[in-house]
């Protein structure tokens, strides 16, 4: 049964700020599971199946999935992750929340041999309220990468614009590349709406351009 569509930002983080993505294979699995347990069914998450890059999987020839949430942007750090989520069913964040952090706990605790809590509680859910948080939200988690070289621009004193901008284009795990029109991860999120609100993969280029400049951080989405 169809939902209300409200919008809601999503973030976890790894306990005591500890890094959850590793290696290469640690970001294309956690992208790997956005899309296998985007599903009302029981899924087995050892997925036997799993091949290192998602564009690789025969996603056409699977039996359909019955959709949680639409996801609208996601971006992957070494320590966190950030979603931009629309339910699609009666609950349908909550059971997609559990089921991406559970399987991903799992995972990693197996493969680097350790036991206990992967994550920092429970993830945080805000609802986006308003038209201008909603607006706003993509950028900000698009951007997010910079903290990795340009954490100045939390401060809005980026000195050189375009290599940031560079730097996000060479940036794999988020959905920037895919509204820059990149087909990076487009069977993970379903970018329609967005895309329209932004004119098409150039408009959002020039947005995001503009909208670099003109950043300003809600202490809402910041993660402390």
């Amino acid at each position: 049964m169809a939902t209300e569509q409200n919008f809601y930002h999503t973030l976890n983080r790894g306990v005591e700020k500890r890094n959850i993505f590793l290696d290469k294979q640690d970001h294309f699995r956690f992208i790997h599971n956005l899309y296998e347990l985007n599903n009302e069914d029981r899924v087995d998450t050892t997925f036997h199946s799993f091949k290192e890059d998602p564009n690789l999987t025969d996603f056409a020839n699977r039996k359909q999935r019955k959709i949680l949430v639409d996801i609208l942007a996601f971006c992957l750090m070494p320590n966190h992750y950030h979603l931009l989520l629309s339910p699609k069913i009666e609950g349908g964040v909550p059971k997609f929340m559990n089921k991406i952090n559970i399987g991903y706990a799992k995972y990693f605790n197996k493969k680097y041999k350790r036991v206990g809590a992967l994550f920092q509680g429970r993830y945080k859910k805000i609802l986006i309220a308003d038209n201008t948080h909603f607006l706003h939200l993509p950028f900000y988690i698009h951007f997010n990468p910079l903290d990795l070289k340009y954490p100045e621009w939390r401060e809005n004193r980026i000195l050189n614009a375009e290599k940031a901008l560079g730097f996000l284009k060479s940036y794999r795990w988020s959905s920037h590349l895919d509204y820059l029109g990149v087909k990076n991860f487009p069977s993970i999120i379903n970018n329609g709406l967005l895309t329209e609100i932004f004119d098409g993969s150039k408009g959002y280029e020039k947005l995001i351009n503009n909208y670099l400049k003109d950043i300003q951080i809600d202490p809402e989405v910041a993660l402390e």
